[in-house]
């Protein structure tokens, strides 16, 4: 499927790598006249080379001093994707500190609020917002407290700002991937563990956690997910809002 983001003014959160950096790709590859990129990591967000128009802005999606400075650049937005988001560690709740508690929370619900605020704020009337959320905020599992509830918070979060946006004819969804294939594993304890077991080979380690994990066998790609993201930004999705698409592999059935 083709989308047409011609003359579009998008902004996308988390913009830097990953599933972030897939869709601005592919925004830029549909037409986007101008992408408005957001990212702690500034350096890697220069080095995309886009060939569309840019505005990027490099810190912390929970710091709210950002997006004063989004909101007093000012620009209507036609679309904005929400996908900043971290990983938290892995513990049962009894073990969990309040530290690594408020971290998880402090990027992915504050973070979360603080850009759909502005993208809400700046959005035209018909705008179409998607959020990222995860299929931990569906399917409980053991070690992922504030990771879950965060991300079972976005959900509901895009649910509100649906009903609250429909007068307007903006539109707010959320997408929830399984497994991925991202660096968000490589920083994670269990997984260096095991690419350790299989001699180094990352590709091995993530096919064997795919086939532990999913029904399907295997994780998306950021770039298929980014494709469903954007479905969803375009006027292809029609009327869909207040809709979460869940694309886990099985992994929530």
């Amino acid at each position: 499927m083709t989308f047409d983001f011609s003359e579009k003014r998008v902004l996308v959160t988390g913009a830097a790598s990953g599933i972030g950096a897939a869709a601005a790709k592919a925004l830029a590859a549909a037409g986007a006249k101008h992408l408005v990129l957001v990212d702690i990591d500034e350096d890697s967000l220069s080095k995309l080379d886009l060939p569309c128009e840019t505005s990027v802005y490099g810190g912390d999606v929970a710091d709210e001093a950002l997006w004063t400075c989004v909101e007093e650049e000012g620009g209507q937005l036609d679309c904005a994707f929400l996908n900043a988001g971290i990983a938290g560690t892995a513990a049962p709740l009894k073990k969990l500190s309040l530290a690594e508690w408020r971290r998880v929370m402090s990027v992915n619900s504050d973070g979360l609020f603080l850009s759909l605020r502005t993208a809400l704020r700046l959005a035209r009337d018909g705008a179409s917002i998607v959020l990222t959320a995860s299929c931990a905020g569906v399917k409980a599992e053991p070690g992922i407290g504030p990771y879950g509830t965060s991300k079972a918070g976005a959900i509901h979060l895009a649910k509100i700002a649906a009903k609250e946006g429909a007068p307007r004819r903006i539109r707010v969804n959320a997408i929830a991937p399984g497994g991925v294939d991202t660096a968000i594993w490589d920083g994670t304890k269990f997984f260096t563990e095991l690419v350790e077991k299989h001699q180094g080979d990352r590709a091995a380690a993530l096919s064997s956690m795919a086939q532990g994990m999913t029904p399907m066998g295997r994780f998306e790609t950021a770039e298929e997910i980014a494709t469903q993201a954007l479905f969803l930004l375009s006027d292809a999705s029609g009327t869909i809002t207040g809709t979460t698409l869940l694309s886990d592999g099985g992994y929530s059935l």
